[in-house]
């Protein structure tokens, strides 16, 4: 009886989630860095590979290469290389990861209403040029 209901359970669950459109894009949008990544590309151009290591001091270029290669396969950013090689890599928003920036920027403005008391984390901001 008890393997009965937790088939069921599941059963129930995979049909609620496959209809819920947002769900393939779930899986890359909740790993660590990744709206962060896709809000320097988006909000704050910053396009190449090191210019979001310097945006993010606390990420890593392995764990970078994994969420661009991420993004990129679900079609929220595009690479951009120039005919020549090895030239500089840059990185831009595809339409679909334009479409996910409102949804970024209220989870910005969530961030500066609720843990205003501390936007910066102890540091100066930082000086826009």
């Amino acid at each position: 009886m008890i393997k009965l209901q937790r088939r069921n359970i599941k059963s129930l669950e995979k049909e609620f989630f496959a209809a819920r459109p947002i769900k393939p894009d779930l899986g890359v949008l909740g790993r660590k860095w990744a709206l962060l990544i896709l809000a320097d590309i988006g909000l704050r151009q910053v396009d190449r590979f090191s210019g979001l290591l310097r945006s993010n001091p606390m990420l890593n270029s392995r764990i970078l290469s994994r969420r661009l290669r991420e993004l990129e396969e679900a079609g929220m950013i595009r690479r951009i290389e120039k005919e020549r090689a090895p030239g500089p890599v840059r990185w831009a928003m595809t339409e679909k990861g334009i479409d996910i920036l409102p949804a970024i920027i209220r989870l910005i403005a969530f961030g500066a209403r609720w843990h205003a008391e501390n936007p910066f984390h102890g540091k100066l901001p930082r000086r826009l040029t």
